[in-house]
């Protein structure tokens, strides 16, 4: 007889799977507590860099049946998803996802739709692409300097982490002395795990 197994992912320590779970349940599948695979990571992250995902896969066996509720929790792109789903087919493995109306992407149906999906994800790539080389282009003939944001040297690392313990926002920062958001953020952040950073201002 099959076993069904259940692989639920958060990207933060703040959410759940709770819901993912109860949506399983309700779709009819019938997964028992310890074949309930939960992880909290970023969806950033490959499908085969997981050490939930890796757990999951030592677990399965032929004629077993994976769950999902969405695509995305099984690879951080179509690619990433298709060499998961691909993975585990050639374990005889059959994956179902939910969120495409509970079909087995490892059946003829479910290959075609997958195929489908990943022509549709590389004809958006070739549209950004492209939109982002007009939108280069457009720019340096307008006299835009292109390129990364400058970075904040150290003096003006004390001066805005001084800025930042008198409330003014990482936004209002980044335009002043004309760098990145990511960049005040990335001060910030490094205040915190360094606290000598701030003790000296």
């Amino acid at each position: 007889m099959s076993r069904v197994f259940a692989y639920c992912r958060v990207s933060t320590a703040d959410q759940t799977t709770d819901n993912q779970i109860q949506e399983i349940t309700a779709a009819g599948f019938t997964v028992q507590e310890g074949r309930v695979i939960a992880e909290t990571v970023s969806g950033s992250v490959a499908a085969m860099e997981r050490k939930g995902f890796l757990a999951l896969l030592n677990k399965l066996e032929a004629s077993d049946v994976l769950v999902v509720t969405k695509l995305d929790r099984l690879g951080r792109n179509v690619m990433d998803v298709l060499t998961s789903v691909q993975r585990l087919a050639s374990m005889k493995v059959r994956v179902h996802c939910l969120a495409l109306g509970g079909i087995d992407l490892t059946s003829s149906a479910g290959k075609m739709t997958m195929g489908l999906i990943a022509v549709i994800a590389e004809f958006e790539r070739d549209l950004l692409v492209d939109r982002t080389q007009s939108g280069l282009a457009r720019a340096k003939a307008q006299g835009k300097v292109l390129g990364r944001p400058r970075s904040v040297d150290a003096q003006a690392t004390k001066l805005v982490l001084e800025r930042l313990e008198c409330g003014e926002t990482v936004a209002a920062l980044a335009r002043e002395f004309g760098t990145s958001r990511q960049s005040i953020m990335r001060i910030r952040h490094s205040s915190h795990a360094d606290p000598s950073k701030t003790s000296s201002l």
